[in-house]
């Protein structure tokens, strides 16, 4: 987690001092940076202008906090504005602490939930404005952002947004486990085929219609040859992906035995989808626990009867979902994670 704290005067610093200690006794791994821009205490920061220190930090830190007035702080981040799905949270502290604004990612970027903490530290009033929040109402992007779950059509999520504000009930179906209490604004379907207008389908499963919310639940297993191009590996894992209708978005990890952990074309694709990619040794894949497929020829030259298909079940912890498939050399296993999901 990266924390960017800009302040424009000495009494500014005293407080970002505050904070930054608070943060650090919550969470000692936070890399919080203070950028002071206050010309009676030497500009102590580098020797860059405050719209260059803010291009970076946009790029770099999931939290930037302004402690000031929030004109600077709008003007200073005009420039970098992109999505909600991309923006970090921004908040505005005035100097004396006394209210904490979340200015920008309220909901996406979790600005609301860092502005009521930030409050709590400083025993100060929350300032937040988004029309779900004042209406204490069910926020579909707040909701996806505590599942960790993936939004790819923000209109659709707006018009559900919209929906509730006008009272009306939203219908929802989970491929995934479900705890917690359904807030009224919701109600569970029993299946996707109920044709509804407007209505949340939490599924790693390709789909037409309704406001998907993609859990990361699957792990692709790959074995290869040596020296496979990226693209021969691409274009497998998008086979079998797509053989067995599962979002692209979906895949959160990639894993293989150890003797394939500097395989260039992997490694180029784990790179481009910026996704982890495991390995391990195989004593430790004679371990998974599992029918899989066996090749004579592969534990000739791993020491294990199946790459794909075990390194799948270890890296997920849940359960093969696609056995091993071959494509041009390359071979694919999928499983799933178990995911539970939050309702508060």
């Amino acid at each position: 987690m990266k924390i960017a704290i800009y302040t424009f005067s000495r009494q500014g610093y005293q407080l970002m001092e505050k904070i930054r200690c608070k943060l650090q006794q919550m969470d000692s791994c936070m890399e919080i940076s203070g950028i002071v821009k206050c010309k009676s205490m030497g500009n102590l920061s580098e020797n860059k202008s405050l719209q260059e220190c803010v291009g970076e930090s946009f790029n770099s830190a999931e939290v930037l906090i302004f402690i000031g007035a929030a004109g600077i702080a709008v003007r200073a981040i005009a420039p970098f504005l992109e999505h909600k799905s991309k923006d970090p949270a921004v908040l505005v502290v005035d100097e004396k602490g006394n209210y904490c604004i979340s200015l920008l990612s309220g909901h996406a970027g979790g600005g609301n939930a860092w502005c009521k903490k930030i409050s709590a530290m400083l025993e100060g009033t929350p300032v937040i404005t988004t029309a779900t929040d004042c209406e204490g109402l069910f926020a579909v992007d707040e909701f996806a952002r505590k599942n960790e779950l993936l939004i790819l059509d923000w209109k659709q999520a707006k018009r559900i947004s919209a929906t509730i504000l006008e009272g009306k009930k939203i219908g929802f179906f989970s491929d995934c486990f479900i705890k917690g209490t359904v807030p009224k604004e919701l109600y569970k379907l029993e299946s996707k085929k109920g044709k509804e207008n407007l209505w949340i389908n939490i599924s790693y499963q390709t789909m037409q219609e309704g406001l998907q919310l993609i859990p990361k639940v699957i792990v692709v297993g790959i074995g290869c040859r040596k020296n496979t191009p990226l693209e021969k590996i691409e274009m497998a894992i998008k086979k079998a992906l797509c053989e067995e209708q599962i979002i692209d978005e979906a895949v959160y990890l990639l894993a293989s035995i150890d003797l394939k952990q500097e395989e260039q074309g992997i490694l180029e694709f784990c790179k481009k989808k910026e996704i982890p990619f495991v390995t391990f040794s195989s004593e430790e894949l004679k371990k998974a626990q599992g029918e899989f497929s066996a090749s004579a020829f592969v534990e000739q030259t791993t020491g294990v009867s199946n790459v794909c298909e075990r390194s799948a079940v270890l890296a997920s912890g849940g359960d093969l979902i696609c056995k091993k498939k071959i494509y041009d050399g390359v071979t694919i296993a999928l499983a799933k994670k178990e995911k539970v999901i939050y309702f508060e």
